[in-house]
C-alpha cells in the first residue's frame, strides 16, 4: 500500500521513522512518499520536503513568511494529489497538517493523525473540525482520549512512542563519551536549547550565563541535527562549554542535571531520569498571544501529565540568570533529586508500555484494508 506522511521537526522524523519500521514489519510492499528529515529517509521511500526547510515558529513569524507557508501547502496538496496514497498520515505539527487534513477529507482521501495537535491546550473548538477532517486518531498522552471523549470523539491511545525510542537504544558508556568529546570527570550539565534558530537564539545565551558559576560541573550543549556548530558558536566563544552534535539521547544518559527548552525535551530527559529546570521565552508579541489563548497551568509535558508541579518551569520574563541559577542549585540539591526520581518513576507508569509505533502501524493497516 502506499503511505504519504507529513511531519514536521525533529521529533516528527523520530516517530515517523520509527512508524515507517512499523509499518513495514507488517506491509512489506509498503510505499512510503513523506515530508519529514534524516531518519525517516533512512527507512525508504521518497523525502519530498525536509523540516529544516521550512522551520517556523511564533505567530508573528509565521505572519512574516506567510507566503512561503502558503506555498508550501499548496504544493504539498498537488503532490498528495499526484501520488494518490491509500492513506495520509499526519504527525503532530498541526498549523500546517491540520489544513492538508481538510483539504484531503474532502479530496476523498483516508486521513490519519499520529500525535494529537494540543488542541486540550488551546482552542478546544478545533475538536470539531478535527472530528470532521481526520479519520483516525492516534494519542500519546493518557489523558488525551478522555479530553476527547468530552466531544464524543472516539480515539485510540497508543502508548508514548519516546518510550521505544528510548528503550530501544543502550545508553552511552560514560568514560567512552566524555573521552570521544574532550570531556574530564566533573558531572555533566546539559543544555536543550531548542531546535529552531530563532528558539536557540533567546534560551542559549541565557542559559550559558550560569556557567560561571558552578566550576564544579561542566556544561554540553546538546545541538540540534537541524543546525551547524558554527551558529552555537557565536554564542559560546567566551564560555567555557562543550558541545555535541545530533547526540543528544547519548547526552542525556550520562548527564547529572539538564536545563532544558519546553518541548519534548523535557519528557526525553525526564524518561533518562535527569533532574531538570523547564525554560522557555518567546518574542514578546507571541508570548503576549499565547498567554491569552493557552488554558493550562503548566507548559512541560512532565508536569501536564502529571497535573502538578514535578519540574520547575522558568517562563519568560521568569528565564533569567538569577532565577535559573536558583533553580538549577536546587536539582543539584540531593534531598531535591530523590523526590524528583520517584516522580519521573510515576511518570512512566502513566505514560503506559512499550510499543506506540506497532500499534499505530497496526491501527493503520486495519483502517485501511
Amino acid at each position: 500500500m502506499k503511505y504519504y506522511i507529513v511531519a514536521g521537526e525533529a521529533s516528527g522524523d523520530l516517530h515517523g521513522s520509527n512508524l515507517m519500521k512499523a509499518i513495514v514489519k507488517q506491509d512489506p510492499t509498503a510505499d512510503f512518499r513523506f515530508w519529514g528529515g534524516d531518519l525517516m529517509q533512512e527507512v525508504s521511500g521518497t523525502l519530498v520536503k525536509h523540516y529544516k526547510d521550512r522551520a517556523i515558529m511564533g505567530f508573528i513569524e509565521v505572519i512574516m513568511n506567510l507566503r512561503k507557508v502558503l506555498g508550501m501547502i499548496s504544493f504539498c496538496k498537488k503532490d498528495i494529489e499526484q501520488y494518490q496514497p491509500d492513506v495520509v498520515i499526519f504527525i503532530d505539527n498541526s498549523g500546517f497538517n491540520l489544513r492538508i487534513a481538510k483539504w484531503a477529507k474532502v479530496e476523498g482521501f483516508k486521513t490519519h493523525y499520529y500525535i494529537s495537535p494540543q488542541v486540550w491546550a488551546s482552542r478546544a473548538s478545533r475538536v470539531e473540525s478535527i472530528k470532521r477532517d481526520v479519520d483516525e486518531m492516534f494519542v500519546i498522552l493518557p489523558f488525551e482520549k478522555e479530553f476527547y471523549k468530552k466531544y464524543d470523539y472516539d480515539v485510540h491511545f497508543v502508548g508514548h512512542p519516546l518510550l521505544d525510542a528510548i528503550a530501544d537504544r543502550k545508553p552511552a558508556d560514560p568514560k567512552k563519551f566524555k573521552s570521544e568529546f574532550g570531556l574530564d570527570e566533573r558531572p555533566i550539565i546539559s543544555l536543550l536549547p531548542g531546535s529552531r534558530k530563532q528558539e536557540i537564539t533567546k534560551m542559549l545565551s541565557v542559559m550559558l550565563s550560569i556557567v560561571d558559576d558552578f566550576p564544579e560541573y561542566q556544561f554540553v550543549i546538546a545541538g540540534a541535527p537541524s543546525q551547524e556548530k558554527a551558529f552555537y558558536e557565536t554564542f559560546t566563544k567566551k564560555s567555557a562549554v562543550h558541545f555535541v552534535s545530533n547526540r543528544t539521547y547519548d547526552l542525556l544518559s550520562v548527564s547529572y542535571a539538564a536545563l532544558v527548552t519546553s518541548g519534548t525535551a523535557t519528557l526525553e530527559t525526564a524518561l533518562y531520569k535527569v533532574p531538570q529546570v523547564v525554560c522557555y521565552k518567546g518574542s514578546a508579541i507571541s508570548y503576549q498571544i499565547i498567554k491569552r489563548i493557552i488554558t493550562l497551568k503548566y507548559i512541560s509535558l512532565v508536569n501536564l501529565i502529571m497535573d502538578k508541579e514535578v519540574v520547575t518551569e522558568l517562563i519568560q520574563n521568569d528565564f533569567n540568570t538569577k532565577r535559573l541559577k536558583a533553580e538549577l542549585h536546587k536539582i543539584l540539591d540531593e534531598a531535591n533529586r530523590a523526590t524528583l526520581f520517584l516522580d519521573y518513576y510515576e511518570l512512566e507508569q502513566k505514560l503506559g508500555g512499550k510499543g506506540a509505533s506497532k500499534n499505530v502501524a497496526k491501527l493503520i493497516i486495519e483502517k485501511i484494508k
